[in-house]
């Protein structure tokens, strides 16, 4: 019997990425998307693969529109999804001083909470069925904090915990939790991270913020998230998941680099690589020279 897998956040990024390969693959995948324009595209760009995709609109941030959601799903779906790949999320930029309650909630209810309520609707039918996954999209960023983007990275680690607690909770039921830990990427959370940038002319930080805008603007130069969804696949295929996924070379090298060196150390180059702190001239101009390679 073909199983069945719902992807939050199909309509774009990672999760457009995802859903088409498990589709192709011969899974039966549910996109959810926020509006119906947007799972219209889904269901478009799967067509145009030759594989098939359907949509259920979903607003992760919503209980109700949660609540609705699965419920439907569950009547597609003959009590619900053998797994779910929690893949929605957003990235609020800025200082943790700049990011005022409302938008520091948005974060985590987006990336975390909705998550666990995701876990909280379908791990009954999946508990009696004695069989399911549960896949959660992280962040390298859930291991490696950087300067302003203090909120996501801890909406991340908080993932990586619940993701870790639940993992060992629902073991005894043959409910399989994995987390994904991409690096960098080309999706749309990061263009979008320009319009949640906090208000520059009125922060200690507007220089870096400058340099922020510049560089958020550049992230269309990102790889394709292709290798993320085909981790998700691998995941899903394997009859013994990992725990922990991490994707990419950059991903590896950063978690290699902040569990080796020093606290100090790591402190430092982050500190340089987002216009906290200026390097000597002779680290600058070694630093140029490795850009222009």
């Amino acid at each position: 019997m073909t199983k069945t897998v719902v992807v939050t956040g199909a309509s774009s990024g990672i999760g457009l990425a995802t859903a088409l390969e498990l589709a192709s693959a011969g899974f039966d995948v549910i996109g959810t998307a926020r509006t119906e324009e947007k799972a219209r595209s889904l269901r478009d760009k799967a067509e145009r693969i030759g594989a098939g995709v359907r949509t259920v609109l979903l607003d992760v941030t919503d209980a109700t529109s949660t609540v609705c959601a699965f419920t439907h799903v569950a009547e597609l779906t003959d009590g619900g999804p053998w797994a779910v790949v929690n893949n929605a999320g957003m990235a609020q930029p800025g200082a943790v001083e700049d990011v005022d309650d409302e938008q520091v909630r948005r974060q985590l209810e987006t990336n975390l909470v909705a998550p666990a309520r995701i876990a909280r609707l379908v791990l009954p039918r999946m508990r009696q069925r004695r069989s399911g996954r549960i896949i959660n999209i992280s962040s390298v960023s859930g291991r490696v904090p950087l300067p302003f983007l203090g909120w996501y990275c801890a909406s991340k680690q908080g993932l990586a915990a619940m993701s870790d607690a639940l993992r060992m909770e629902v073991a005894p039921f043959g409910i399989r939790v994995s987390l994904i830990e991409p690096g960098s990427y080309g999706t749309q959370i990061w263009e979008r991270g320009l319009e949640l940038l906090p208000e520059r002319q009125q922060s200690a930080y507007q220089d870096q913020y400058d340099s922020a805008h510049e560089m958020l603007r550049g992230v269309k130069d990102m790889p394709s998230p292709r290798p993320v969804a085909k981790t998700v696949l691998r995941a899903l295929r394997a009859r013994r998941p990992q725990p922990r996924y991490l994707v990419g070379n950059d991903a590896r090298g950063h978690v290699l680099f902040e569990a080796l060196a020093p606290t100090a150390a790591t402190d430092w180059a982050k500190s340089v690589a987002t216009g906290l702190r200026t390097p000597p001239p002779h680290v600058a101009r070694m630093l140029e020279r490795l850009r222009g390679r």
